[in-house]
């Protein structure tokens, strides 16, 4: 991509994301976009495709940020401390992340055929069960990697928050409190059939 047409792209990201947060989905418009990025809405249209394009987009430029954040160097931590500190930010990130993007997240929610194949799906697995198996060596990390992931679902935290009206910091304790039962508490082998 040229210069100028990345730097296009960031920024009709940045304008989407920002009517997303401030006014919600039903608000972000090829037009509305074009408007608050200061371009034509055939640029948006050239760029993006259509609406579904631009929604694939804004949550694309949300994973890549938070993969840089959160997955690079899994195999860094150095030692079970390390790793359990590694494993509760990375939960506490996902919940943020997933509050301050629920909608998007939501309504880019795959089929439950789809959702534990998706790449970023596979990604936090691996990170999380590596970080599992540093912190608790005698826990089978792969399965309790998917349970620990099932918190952090955004159908079950839009629940948790929406309807049940638990908020932000409940949410995150919980987290912790359970990465902490799992890394403190797992005594059973792993290789039980």
């Amino acid at each position: 991509m040229r210069v100028d047409a990345a730097r296009n792209h960031a920024r009709l990201l940045d304008a989407a994301a920002r009517i997303a947060q401030e006014q919600g989905l039903k608000h972000l418009t090829m037009e509305a976009v074009a408007t608050a990025a200061g371009v034509g809405k055939g640029t948006v249209f050239r760029r993006f495709g259509d609406r579904t394009g631009l929604l694939q987009a804004l949550l694309q430029h949300s994973e890549d940020t938070f993969q840089a954040a959160h997955l690079n160097g899994s195999d860094q931590a150095e030692g079970r401390d390390e790793a359990i500190e590694q494993l509760r930010a990375f939960g506490v990130a996902a919940i943020r992340r997933y509050a301050q993007e629920l909608e998007l997240q939501t309504a880019a929610e795959p089929s439950p055929d789809e959702r534990y194949r998706r790449a970023p799906r596979r990604s936090y697995h691996e990170r999380v069960s590596v970080l599992l198996s540093l912190a608790a060596p005698e826990a089978d990390a792969e399965l309790f990697g998917h349970a620990l992931l099932g918190y952090l679902e955004p159908a079950l935290l839009r629940h948790l928050s929406d309807q049940c009206n638990l908020p932000l910091q409940r949410l995150e304790r919980g987290w912790l409190e359970l990465v902490s039962r799992l890394t403190h508490e797992a005594t059973a082998p792993h290789d039980m059939t």
